[in-house]
């Protein structure tokens, strides 16, 4: 069947603002997008009504379904926190996706997150890109593995140097990433000869790493624990997102330099710690715009994910411009995580993740009022 979108003002991350515009979807898919397309006769048809129409929104970076709501120990699959180095665990196996969160946030607009382990190892394991609304997991996948969660800074020396093991400082953070690159790399050039090592699964897991298949997915707010994870990638030669960038703003030209995208927040709440002191909502909008590609993350459960709209909006409240904003929870998010041919856009092709909304989304009052994921109506305020 197909369904039409019809009179909305269509927020496309694309290209200009559609006023009056339609979108038609097919077998799941956006099909056509514009204020004068062909509307077969059959379609269903949902009228906005002038709202705005945008994209699913986009987390880059939470712990959604791993760190579940209302419970503690029963429900905290977040950090496997028995070594420094679990590079072989995937978030996969600890996600619950009937947790009330993803309720609450694919009802609020927020259609796709990444999600994976959380920042008490250096090396913690493998995220997931996932759609919000499902039953079986592996129903919800849009892309696994995602990336290889890595660690930087104060968390993996509290867990670690607090039972009297590496790592206890900085540098051993350092040394413990290094050398299972390392032996990582060996093992996979082994496999290429005719020595066929024995199967080790921590070694598999950062192949695709080493083979620049999937990124580092760097947990570093302090500019010296961002330049560690940058040093380190280069090394390697690999690839890298700087996720909560909590000093970007401080280092935003070296930034842009390096070509590096930066996965910003949590912003709002309290400064719980020494390397978050510089924490702020000016740091998207600054990166921005000295040219780093910026999304934005809730790091839910830090924040509700159905606070994502929210968090940009308080970006664009201290100096982000508007679009800006609302593409570092889209297209910039689905870019940085390399789902954007599937999310983050309405185009021709791309999954029918779409958002009505009743006001802006950056207002307090804004509150999705229709929501489809993969063309299914799964929300409906009314």
């Amino acid at each position: 069947m197909s369904i039409v979108i019809k009179n909305g003002k269509l927020y496309t991350m694309a290209g200009p603002v559609i006023e009056n515009g339609s979108i038609l979807i097919e077998g799941g898919k956006i099909v056509a997008v514009g204020s004068d397309i062909t509307i077969p006769e059959c379609a269903e048809t949902i009228d906005a009504a002038g709202r705005i129409v945008m994209p699913g929104m986009i987390d880059a970076h939470c712990h959604l379904g791993m760190e579940e709501d209302a419970i503690r120990s029963e429900g905290s699959d977040g950090n496997e926190a028995t070594s420094p180095n679990t590079a072989q665990v995937r978030a996969i196996d600890g996600i619950n996706p009937m947790d009330l969160t993803f309720k609450e946030a694919r009802e609020a607009g927020v259609t796709l997150a990444a999600t994976g382990p959380g920042s008490a190892n250096v090396l913690g394991g493998t995220f997931v890109a996932m759609k919000t609304y499902g039953i079986r997991v592996d129903d919800m996948v849009v892309k696994n593995p995602l990336a290889m969660k890595c660690a930087f800074g104060e968390n993996p020396k509290r867990v670690y140097g607090g039972q009297h093991k590496l790592p206890a400082t900085r540098m051993g953070t350092a040394a413990v990433m290094r050398d299972a690159l390392c032996k990582a790399r060996e093992y996979m050039e082994a496999k290429e000869t005719d020595k066929k090592p024995s199967f080790d699964l921590q070694k598999e897991a950062l192949i695709p790493v080493l083979r620049r298949e999937i990124p580092l997915k760097a947990h570093a707010h302090r500019a010296d624990d961002i330049f560690t994870a940058i040093r380190i990638a280069k090394e390697f030669n690999v690839k890298l997102t700087l996720d909560h960038c909590t000093d970007g703003h401080l280092i935003a030209e070296q930034l842009a330099a390096e070509n590096l995208p930066a996965i910003v927040g949590p912003s709002f709440g309290h400064r719980s710690k020494y390397e978050l002191k510089n924490k702020s909502f000016v740091t998207p909008g600054i990166l921005s715009k000295a040219g780093v590609k910026v999304a934005i993350c809730t790091d839910s459960p830090v924040l509700p994910l159905q606070s994502l709209a929210l968090m940009a909006g308080m970006a664009h409240a201290a100096g982000m411009g508007e679009m800006e904003a609302l593409k570092a929870i889209t297209i910039n998010a689905a870019e940085i995580i390399e789902v954007a041919d599937r999310v983050g856009s309405l185009e021709a092709g791309k999954d029918a993740d779409i958002v009505i909304y009743d006001g802006h989304p950056f207002d307090t009052d804004g509150k999705a009022w229709k929501v489809l994921i993969d063309g299914k109506l799964i929300y409906c305020a009314e």
